[in-house]
């Protein structure tokens, strides 16, 4: 292999290794310190003979922060994704220019809303100018990611009332319902409306005051408050936001105090007309630990559910995100292949979207179902409902109205060989089986004989509606 692709795949596997990390710190450490110190990082080259990974942060500020505060649990984290790596080093990106690090008040960094300089003073990903920031250490768009937004998110019957709830809540006019609770299982999408509320209602206010965080960070600043005898400071610095929006609500469970104080803000701001949005993966009333008080006041605007991305709707948003790739062609059969396989959440569906453009294009391959299914094994398996071939033929027969004999007889009559060829199309489409495993279980056939019949499948579907229908028909049944 030229050491050049070599030296690409390294980085492509690098970098699927930081995404799975990173987002295991986030879970860990709570949206808020993770996009201040943990989102900034650059993975840098490995050393095999050191057994030295390189990460890199824009400034020696930031990586002294994270050094000195997460060195442990980084190194950690890359030994158990990767046994080679040995150590971890946190430094400066070289070659990038320095900038004085940019300070408000005594604490830089432990305040709401303060973040560590960049380049262009970019905080979070973002790029601000310096007088966005208040005199109190907040910014006006604190950890909101600039990449979602309204126009980004992809709507379907699933997820349209939240969407609509969410647009309302961040118009000029005063919404009818506030707070807006919105409820989704992980990767559905709420933290995405909770960024475009963030970003459009800033839109319309250019000068409003916008604080997002999660529960866990809520309890964090809470705690230092406390221990530091500033909880006047920080009531009324929580309290002089016009927009409040709180994710991950279901982790401030059986923190007393917390929720005592969350609930005295929830009433401060509706009192003074104020907005707020909270997110969670589960209803109000399933937040077991939850003050009465606290879970009257989440439910007492609107709860808006946003239901499991179906078929339809995860063809949508891989085909939102195919736009940004062209001209790179990805087969509508690839599409299809995602689309039906990954379907727990919709971030390990764009996820996978990504990995596999960027390996196509690292390696110079084109995109096609074999390589989905070389590059994606483990998003694959983990989505993969435990369909069995003996399933697919048991559904096929009783669909055709066949014996289930002749999957595996000899016999060519049309009338057989048709339900038998979709047999194996589905056999391949939904389980990790090879092509002469699948052969095995219909008879002892060649895989030359289930190659034929999968890709006269995928070409009858392309021209004959009939044919489209009924292999429909046949993955809901299956899929359900």
């Amino acid at each position: 292999m030229d050491d050049n692709v070599a030296d690409d795949l390294e980085a492509v596997n690098l970098a699927a290794d930081w995404a799975d990390i990173s987002q295991g710190l986030r879970k860990d450490l709570g949206h808020q310190l993770h996009s201040q110190w943990i989102k900034p990082i650059q993975v840098g080259s490995f050393c095999a003979e050191t057994g030295t990974l390189d990460l890199f942060l824009p400034t020696e500020f930031s990586a002294n922060w994270v050094s000195d505060r997460f060195a442990d649990r980084l190194s950690l984290a890359w030994k158990i994704a990767r046994t080679e790596v040995r150590h971890v080093r946190i430094a400066v990106h070289p070659g990038r220019r320095q900038l004085p690090e940019l300070r408000v008040g005594e604490s830089a960094g432990q305040s709401f809303g303060v973040m560590p300089a960049n380049d262009g003073v970019e905080m979070g990903g973002m790029a601000l100018s310096a007088d966005t920031i208040g005199t109190q250490g907040f910014t006006s768009s604190v950890g909101l990611d600039p990449s979602l937004t309204f126009t980004a998110f992809v709507t379907g019957k699933s997820n349209i009332l939240a969407f609509n709830a969410a647009e309302r809540m961040a118009k000029v006019e005063t919404p009818q319902f506030s707070p807006l609770y919105l409820k989704a299982a992980t990767g559905q999408g709420k933290t995405h409306l909770l960024h475009a509320i963030g970003h459009s209602y800033l839109a319309a206010h250019p000068r409003a005051r916008i604080f997002y965080c999660s529960a866990e960070r809520f309890m964090v600043e809470f705690v230092q408050a406390l221990r530091q005898n500033e909880m006047l400071e920080f009531k009324a610095r929580l309290r002089a936001f016009d927009l409040l929006l709180v994710d991950d609500i279901q982790f401030i469970i059986g923190k007393a105090a917390a929720q005592e104080e969350l609930l005295y803000t929830i009433d401060a701001l509706l009192a003074e007309g104020k907005r707020l949005v909270f997110a969670a993966d589960r209803a109000p009333q399933a937040l077991d630990g939850v003050e009465q008080r606290l879970l009257s006041r989440l439910s007492m605007g609107l709860v808006a559910d946003i239901q499991p991305a179906d078929i339809e709707l995860r063809r949508s948003i891989l085909d939102s995100k195919l736009s940004k790739f062209a001209p790179l062609e990805v087969p509508s059969d690839v599409i299809e292949f995602l689309a039906r396989t990954i379907n727990r959440n919709v971030r390990e569906l764009v996820g996978g979207l990504n990995k596999l453009i960027a390996y196509a294009q690292l390696t110079g391959q084109e995109v096609s179902l074999q390589l989905a299914e070389e590059q994606l094994t483990d998003i694959l398996s983990a989505n993969r409902k435990r369909i069995t071939i003996d399933e697919i033929q048991r559904t096929v027969c009783q669909f055709y109205r066949v014996d289930r004999a002749e999957m595996s007889s000899k016999r060519r009559a049309r009338a057989v060989v048709r339900p038998r060829q979709v047999a194996m199309y589905l056999a391949k489409v939904l389980t990790p089986r090879s092509y002469p495993e699948i052969g095995r279980k219909f008879g002892g056939r060649d895989h030359s004989t289930v190659i034929h019949a999968v890709r006269l499948i995928e070409d009858l579907r392309q021209r004959d509606a009939d044919m489209d229908g009924d292999v429909r028909s046949l993955l809901r049944q299956l899929e359900s």
